[in-house]
């Protein structure tokens, strides 16, 4: 781990441009190739999709089934391919209690992330555009917070603060969690699934903060162009579907061609559809078969 005024070249390289002032736009990068490819085509900063990795990496579905060694070693590897180029690492919920943030903040710092993400969904959790969220308390996820804020010994390694709010509580609430987020220290906030470009403006001017903005394809936020994101002061624009949903259609259309069978009958419409293309479907059903009783959980969606 770094540690004092030590710190890696892509986390003060993040700093910079962050500080520059200039909307930092991050595709999705879930394997060997695609961080290599961002890399290489001149990308400034990737993101390393959880969503990306389960699919891609494991064959399943952004439901919180991957743990955190098998995402710290896909950040790892990312890392080493990425060079001076950070890589923001999706870290779920910090798998498990304040102790194992602690633990995960380590870990991600260890492989070199230039910064890790953490939300304040219930575990398991799932992908942010799909539906039945269910959320921590917002006191339980600052104690996390604040113990990944405590864990750091590179400071210059940055925390982002997810909140899946909008979904199960509304924006008002989703918008005074992010503040609270902020007030306790995250370095960059992000609100979850917005779903109209009035939502996304309210963020910009309700929340003092760094913000990350996370455009889906087929997902609930509508597409934004650069400009008016950088118009609105958005920090970072994540896009952890762009180069995934092309390999996708990519390995789909040979696959068919293959076979000779028609490929529109396999083409997802949107993120439920495309992880039912990795057993979401049947994923669900085992977790109806063995859901467990009500708990204190803060929300659901609808």
């Amino acid at each position: 781990m770094t540690t004092g005024s030590t710190t890696t070249p892509a986390r003060a390289r993040l700093r910079e441009l962050l500080d520059a002032g200039r909307l930092i736009a991050a595709p999705g990068v879930f394997d060997g190739i695609s961080a290599h490819l961002a890399r290489r085509t001149g990308h400034t900063a990737a993101y390393l999709t959880g969503a990306g990795v389960a699919a891609a990496g494991f064959g399943l579905p952004d439901i919180g089934l991957l743990t955190q060694t098998e995402m710290v070693e896909r950040a790892r590897m990312t890392v080493r391919v990425l060079g001076d180029v950070p890589l923001l690492a999706d870290a779920d919920t910090g798998y498990g209690a304040p102790i194992n943030v602690v633990r995960t903040v380590r870990e991600y710092e260890d492989a070199g992330v230039a910064a890790i993400q953490l939300e304040d969904q219930a575990f398991p959790k799932r992908c942010g555009h799909l539906p039945d969220k269910e959320l921590v308390s917002a006191d339980d996820f600052v104690r996390s917070l604040g113990a990944a804020l405590a864990a750091r010994e590179d400071h210059a390694m940055l925390v982002i603060a997810r909140t899946d709010a909008r979904g199960p509580l509304g924006l008002d609430e989703a918008i005074r969690r992010a503040c609270r987020y902020a007030a306790e220290g995250a370095d960059i906030v992000f609100v979850e699934a917005p779903r109209d470009d009035a939502e996304i403006e309210r963020i910009a001017t309700e929340v003092d903060a760094p913000l990350l903005i996370n455009l889906v394809i087929g997902g609930l936020t509508p597409e934004q162009s650069a400009d008016r994101l950088q118009q609105l002061g958005y920090a970072i624009a994540i896009h952890p579907s762009a180069a995934l949903a092309q390999a996708t259609f990519g390995t789909l259309s040979a696959m068919c061609a293959l076979r000779g069978v028609d490929i529109a009958q396999f083409l997802p419409t949107g993120p439920e559809g495309f992880f039912d293309l990795v057993g979401l479907a049947e994923w669900f059903e085992l977790g109806e078969r063995f859901r467990p009783a009500p708990t204190a959980a803060i929300g659901r969606d609808a």
